[in-house]
C-alpha cells in the first residue's frame, strides 16, 4: 500500500510504479529507517502523541524487525513496497495493527531517508577510515623493510634520479593521509540530525530535537528544515573524498603495473593478486592493480552524476534526490574494496633489488649531481647545466655512464673538473646529498618513516599498557566507576562487587599508573555488555576510552560472542568505534536484570548500541 494515496483515484501506472520505487536500492538503508524510526517512537512518546504503553509496543516490534532485518536483509526485495520507508511501515503495521499507523506523526519521509542516509553514511565512512589506516600500515611496514633499496626516479616516464623504494612507498603514503583527513572532515561536518525537520517546514510537535539527534548518536540537530531535507552535501563529499581517493590508488596501480612488466622487473606481485592467460602459459597478469585502475572511473562518474542531479536543483526536496543513493552506495563499495585489494597486494610484494639499482644507476641519473658539482666550483648554475648536456651527449657516444669519463674526458667540457669529481657521481652520493627535509637522503628517509609511524601510532592505541585487571587494582577502579557514577555516566558499585567481578576487567595503564577501566559483562544467553567504562579526569584524549572499548569486543569474539553492546550518553564516542544504534528490547537479558526495576526505566536518556562481531574486526590485541 503506498503512503500517499488518499489524494488520487487512479493506481498509478505500472511502468511508472517500476520507474518511481526505490526499494530495489535504498533497502540498504533497512536498519537506519528501523532505528530512526525507534527514536523517533520515543520523540512522540515526550510530547505525549503516544502513551507509554503504545511506544514500547511499537519499539519493542521494531526491534523484532531490526534483529530479522540484521539476520536477512535482503527479505526486503521480496516485497513490491514503493521504497524502504513504506517497507518498515508496512511490516510495522502487520505486527501492532492500526498502532503503526500512528508512527509517522509529525514526520516526512523528507527527513526520514535525509536521516537513514547520513546515518549510513557515518556508518560507512568509518569503516572507510578503517580501510585507510590499513593500507597505510602496510605502506610503511613496506618502506621499512626496503628502506636501503634504490629506485629509479621517473619524469615524463624517462629515468630523472634515483630514489630509494621507502621514499616512493611514503609518497603514496602522503597521498592516503590527505585521503584521511578530507573523510575526518567530512564525518565531522556531517554529524547533524535532520530528523524533525517534516517535510520541508519542520515538525509540528515540540520535541527536543537536540536530544532526538543525540539519541541517534549525532552531535546537534541541523539548523534549518528546508536546507535539512534537501542537503546531500555530505554525499557529494564523501564521492569526492572516494574520486580523489581513487585517482592516487589509480596512480599506485599504475607505478606498481610499469614496475611489474618485464620491461622493468622491479618487483613481482604475489600469486593471490594476479591471474593467468588462458592462452599463454608463462603470463602472470596484475590483475588487481589493472581493475583499480579501471574502477576510478566508475568512482568518477558516480560523482559527477551526483553533482548533475542537485545542479540547480531548487528547494526543498524534489525526486530527482531520489538518484543519490545508487551512485553513491557503488562508489563507497568500490572504494573500499580498491583500498582493500591494495592493501592485499602490498602484503606479499617481492622487490628485485638488483634490477632496481642497476635501472637506478642507468639513464644518467647522476648528471643534476655532476652539475652541482661545478655549481660549488663557482660555475653559474645555467652554464653548468649546459656543460653536462654536453658531457652527457659524448658519454652517450662512447656508450658509457657519466662515470667512467676520464678527468681528461671531463676537461674537455670544463677545466675546473678534477678527481674529486668521482665520490659526488656514486649511487649513495647522490642519494645522501638530498638532505633538506622532504628529500631521499638516508637521514631524511629515517626521520619522515618514524614520523610516519609516529601519526599512526597516535591513532592506533596499540601503544598503550593495556592488560586484565588484578585484585592490586581495584581501588583505582572504584575511584574511577564511582567518580563517574556520580557524574551519571555509571551505576556506582562497591570495593565487594568489584572483587568479586575483578576478572570482567580490563585497565590501561599510562606512565605506570591505572588510569582507565572497563568491564565485560556476559549473560546466560552470550549476549555481553560493556559497562563501568571510565578514565581518569585529567588523562582523557589518550584513546585510552578506544583502547579498552576494542579490547574488550576482542575478548568477546574470541569467546564465539556475536553481539556487543552499551547503554550510555555518548553515543557518538561508541559510534566511532563502530557500533550502531539499535534498542533495548534487543537485550532482554538486561531489561530484566537492571532496567525492569529502575524507577527511570520510562524517562531513560541512555542509547542503546550494538556492535556485530566478524572475524578480523579489529587490530587491537591485549598485552598480558
Amino acid at each position: 500500500m503506498a503512503l500517499w494515496g488518499g489524494r488520487f483515484s487512479q493506481a498509478a501506472d505500472v511502468k511508472f510504479k517500476l520507474f518511481n520505487d526505490s526499494l530495489r536500492f535504498d533497502y540498504r538503508l533497512a536498519e537506519q529507517d528501523i532505528i530512526g524510526s525507534i527514536a523517533w517512537s520515543k520523540a512522540l512518546l515526550s510530547v505525549n502523541i503516544l502513551t507509554v504503553e503504545e511506544q514500547v509496543r511499537l519499539e519493542k516490534a521494531l526491534s523484532e524487525l531490526l534483529v530479522s532485518v540484521q539476520a536477512n536483509p535482503e527479505q526486503v526485495l521480496q516485497s513490491d513496497a514503493e521504497d524502504i520507508h513504506s517497507w518498515v511501515e508496512t511490516q510495522l503495521i502487520n505486527r501492532v495493527g492500526d498502532l503503526g499507523k500512528k508512527l509517522h506523526t509529525g514526520r516526512s519521509r523528507n527527513d526520514q531517508v535525509a536521516t537513514d542516509l547520513k546515518l549510513w553514511c557515518k556508518k560507512t565512512a568509518q569503516e572507510l577510515i578503517v580501510h585507510l589506516d590499513s593500507l597505510e600500515a602496510k605502506l610503511i611496514e613496506l618502506a621499512r623493510i626496503h628502506q636501503a633499496v634504490v629506485l629509479p626516479g621517473y619524469t615524463h616516464l624517462q629515468r630523472a634520479q634515483p630514489v630509494t623504494f621507502s621514499h616512493w612507498c611514503l609518497a603514496y603514503l602522503e597521498m592516503l593521509e590527505r585521503d584521511h583527513s578530507r573523510l575526518e572532515g567530512c564525518l565531522e561536518r556531517m554529524d547533524t540530525c535532520p530528523l524533525g525537520s517534516g517535510a520541508l517546514a519542520g515538525t509540528g510537535y515540540p520535541m527536543d530535537r537536540t536530544a532526538l539527534a543525540h539519541s541517534l548518536g549525532f552531535k546537534r540537530a541541523t539548523r534549518n528544515s528546508l536546507d535539512s531535507v534537501s542537503d546531500r552535501d555530505h554525499v557529494v563529499e564523501l564521492m569526492s573524498c572516494a574520486t580523489l581517493s581513487m585517482v592516487h590508488l589509480s596512480r599506485m596501480a599504475e607505478d606498481l603495473i610499469f614496475y611489474n612488466s618485464g620491461e622493468s622487473g622491479f618487483i613481482e606481485m604475489s600469486d593471490q593478486v594476479t591471474s593467468g592467460s588462458s592462452l599463454m602459459p608463462q603470463k602472470k597478469n596484475p590483475d588487481a592493480m589493472e581493475l583499480i585502475r579501471g574502477k576510478s572511473g566508475r568512482v568518477f562518474g558516480s560523482l559527477a552524476g551526483m553533482l548533475m542531479t542537485l545542479k540547480a536543483l531548487p528547494l526543498a526536496y524534489n525526486k530527482d534526490m531520489q538518484e543519490d543513493k545508487e551512485g553513491l552506495f557503488d562508489a563507497l563499495d568500490t572504494w573500499g574494496d580498491c583500498l582493500e585489494m591494495a592493501a592485499m597486494a602490498l602484503t606479499d610484494l617481492k622487490v628485485n633489488e638488483e634490477r632496481t639499482k642497476e635501472a637506478a644507476q642507468g639513464g644518467y641519473s647522476n648528471a643534476t649531481e655532476l652539475a652541482d658539482y661545478l655549481v660549488a666550483k663557482g660555475i653559474p648554475f645555467r652554464e653548468a647545466h649546459h656543460i653536462v648536456g654536453v658531457a652527457v651527449v659524448a658519454a652517450i657516444e662512447k656508450g658509457v655512464p657519466l662515470e667512467e669519463l676520464t678527468v681528461a674526458e671531463f676537461k674537455e667540457f670544463s677545466d675546473v673538473i678534477e678527481d674529486d669529481v668521482y665520490p659526488t657521481l656514486t649511487l649513495e652520493a647522490t642519494l645522501a646529498a638530498r638532505k633538506a627535509q622532504g628529500g631521499v637522503s638516508p637521514e631524511q628517509i629515517e626521520y619522515a618513516l618514524k614520523e610516519a609511524e609516529q601519526r599512526l601510532a597516535d591513532r592506533d592505541t596499540s601503544g598503550l599498557i593495556i592488560r586484565t585487571a588484578r585484585i592490586t587494582d581495584l581501588e583505582r577502579v572504584e575511584s574511577m566507576v564511582n567518580h563517574w557514577a556520580q557524574k551519571g555516566e555509571n551505576l556506582p558499585r562497591d570495593k565487594s562487587d568489584l572483587a568479586q567481578s575483578v576478572g570482567e576487567f580490563a585497565v590501561t595503564e599510562v606512565e605506570g599508573s591505572v588510569t582507565g577501566c572497563g568491564s565485560l559483562y556476559i549473560y546466560d544467553t552470550g549476549l555481553a555488555e560493556i559497562r563501568s567504562l571510565g578514565v581518569e579526569p585529567g588523562f582523557e584524549r589518550r584513546g585510552q576510552g578506544s583502547a579498552l572499548v576494542e579490547l574488550l569486543v576482542k575478548r568477546a569474539e574470541k569467546l564465539a560472542i556475536k553481539r556487543v553492546f552499551v547503554l550510555t550518553r555518548m553515543p557518538e564516542f561508541f559510534m566511532k568505534l563502530g557500533f550502531s544504534p539499535t534498542s533495548k528490547s534487543t537485550m532482554p537479558e538486561k531489561v530484566m536484570k537492571d532496567c525492569a526495576g529502575c524507577i527511570r526505566q520510562h524517562a531513560c536518556d541512555e542509547v542503546a548500541l550494538e556492535f556485530k562481531i566478524k572475524s578480523s574486526t579489529l587490530i587491537h590485541k591485549e598485552a598480558i
